[in-house]
């Protein structure tokens, strides 16, 4: 069994989804399931149909999240240091062509959000940067070609 790392922060966001959708979702749907039943032919009944599909989705991302937080490899970013660039490290990135500055924090897959600067360390920047470390320039394929980006700074926050 593989381990999924995550921050504390994305363990977290993981375990209030699944109490959500085990204390809250799943008896919501179970309800209006039960509901759509007492108007009849289910052969006919949409809402029926698209509760007992809802029902499903609900199951479904319950055992995802069940199965990521079984294998959950919980690291704190707050205990790492070093000059290279691992998982949890807070990048800062300059792109060579348009001078463009961005910061971006690796994380695991599930916590990946580009808007709020968080990359998934799957991604292909996050794959270019692995052990680069200050000053070391990275190219990364993109669909317009390939970009090239100087790391400008490495922290652990």
């Amino acid at each position: 069994m593989e381990k999924v790392p995550m921050t504390g922060e994305g363990y977290r966001a993981l375990d209030e989804e699944l109490k959500r959708l085990k204390s809250i979702e799943r008896p919501t749907v179970i309800a209006a399931i039960s509901e759509a039943r007492e108007h009849g032919d289910l052969s006919e009944n949409a809402e029926y149909h698209a509760a007992k599909e809802r029902q499903g989705w609900i199951e479904g991302r319950i055992a995802e999240i069940e199965d990521k937080i079984s294998r959950a490899q919980v690291i704190d970013v707050t205990k790492l240091s070093g000059e290279n660039i691992k998982f949890g490290a807070t990048v800062t990135v300059v792109d060579e062509d348009t001078e463009e500055e961005g910061r971006y924090q690796v994380v695991g897959e599930h916590e990946a959000d580009v808007k709020s600067g968080k990359i998934s360390l799957t991604s292909p920047l996050s794959r270019a940067m692995m052990g680069k470390e200050v000053g070391d320039v990275v190219e990364v394929p993109t669909p317009s070609g390939v970009k090239a980006y100087e790391i400008l700074k490495v922290e652990w926050i």
